[in-house]
């Protein structure tokens, strides 16, 4: 089962939800940050990436940051700018980017299914990352931004929520961005129940996106758990915040990959050295059309690859994944890199910057990039199914969830 509960949101005034709403915290450099929330003391931005109102040089894992998201979150609701709703309730959430949509159903999700594999992963933590995220979550007493779940899609959930949405949204804006985000209250009862009934017959969901955001929130309820003698097992830490959206609906873009040299050969070598394990021939159409296909940039020119029958096992999740195939057919036995986690001569480029953008870095210096097919939903649930582990790098979801829209307060 599934197990999604109705929260008290605390939410941006009305009016102030476009202001307020801000890209989640992973997605943007300090850097970045600091101009995006330049002139909007109302930015989501405050909490989520405290260190802009702090020194440049600070170190992200000082105390004055977590203090700064602290008293930036309290700022926000002793102000007004965050008013948190009198009633537990559900939310409906529609993103738009050009012709796409997805509507995902905005809950509290247990911690407990995640700790049990009720909600299957499909990658590793990063442990600095993670403690850094327990620490936020922990110190600000929220979850600030939604972890992004995924399951294999209803036609009695997409039904009731098309229900929902046919009437007018409580919120609805425009982000800078161009994407499109619209929230819908669920209040009533009868619908609320139906719901968590509906999803009561889910039997596993997946973490799309947000692997830190899940694991933080679960280990913020084990220590609360472990800490809490009279610890009953529905207090608001149990659960933590996440939208559900049906796999049919999702959309994942191409991560690319850009590689810093040849590994001391020469084109023609090089070339030489790819075609052992691919078919490749130029191409003025570099975007792959289906799995198993590649662009390459090199030296100016466009090529397409197609990995020869033999060289990866069909039969294995992640083996037959083209970030593997890549990985384990050229950009480590040819290129040199052994661990795309640590190497420093491997950049990652997501799909949304556009395959100019793999043209221009290697303009600027890199010696060639590799556009890759977008992994799908079902390749991802195969692997977590599976019990198995993603490459790093695997999947870029669009459009992003934004932070700040509704916020879950774990006491």
């Amino acid at each position: 089962m599934s197990l999604v509960r109705p929260f008290r949101g605390l939410r941006p005034a009305p009016g102030l939800a476009q202001k307020v709403a801000a890209p989640p915290y992973d997605v943007l450099s300090s850097a970045e940050a600091r101009v995006m929330a330049m002139g909007n003391p109302i930015s989501f931005l405050h909490v989520n990436k405290p260190e802009i109102d702090l020194p440049e040089d600070i170190n992200l894992y000082d105390d004055r940051v977590y203090g700064q998201a602290v008293a930036n979150l309290r700022r926000f609701i002793a102000e007004g700018t965050l008013v948190q709703d009198p009633q537990p309730w559900l939310y409906v959430y529609r993103q738009t980017m050009g012709e796409h949509q997805q509507y995902g159903l905005m809950a509290c999700v247990s911690a407990a299914e995640y700790d049990s594999d009720l909600i299957k992963k499909h990658e590793l933590t990063r442990q600095d990352k993670e403690d850094d995220r327990t620490r936020h979550v922990s110190d600000t007493d929220c979850n600030a931004g939604p972890v992004f779940l995924t399951y294999r899609a209803s036609t009695e959930i997409d039904a009731l929520i098309a229900g929902i949405c046919a009437r007018t949204p409580d919120e609805d804006f425009k982000a800078d961005d161009g994407i499109g985000h619209t929230l819908w209250l669920v209040k009533d009862v009868q619908a609320i129940e139906r719901l968590v009934a509906l999803f009561a017959a889910v039997p596993l969901t997946y973490v799309a996106d947000g692997h830190h955001r899940s694991a933080s929130a679960a280990r913020v309820a084990r220590m609360r758990r472990e800490g809490n003698p009279n610890h009953r097992g529905d207090e608001e830490y149990n659960f933590f915040l996440a939208v559900l959206f049906p796999h049919d609906q999702l959309k994942i873009l191409d991560y690319n990959r850009l590689v810093k040299d040849l590994n001391g050969l020469d084109e023609e070598t090089f070339l030489g050295r790819v075609g052992e394990r691919f078919e490749v021939s130029p191409t003025e159409s570099p975007r792959p059309a289906a799995v198993h296909d590649f662009g390459m940039f090199l030296g100016g020119k466009w090529y397409r690859l197609r990995a020869r029958p033999g060289t990866y096992p069909a039969d294995d999740p992640v083996q037959s994944l083209d970030v593997a195939i890549l990985q384990d057919n050229l950009l480590g036995p040819v290129l040199g890199i052994g661990d795309p986690r640590k190497d420093k001569r491997i950049d990652f480029v997501g799909g949304i910057r556009g395959l100019g953008e793999l043209e221009r870095r290697c303009r600027e210096g890199w010696a060639v990039a590799f556009a890759l097919h977008p992994t799908t939903v079902l390749q991802l649930m195969a692997v977590a199914d599976s019990g198995k582990i993603m490459p790093p790098k695997s999947t870029w979801f669009e459009p992003k969830l934004r932070s700040g829209l509704v916020v879950h307060l774990l006491s």
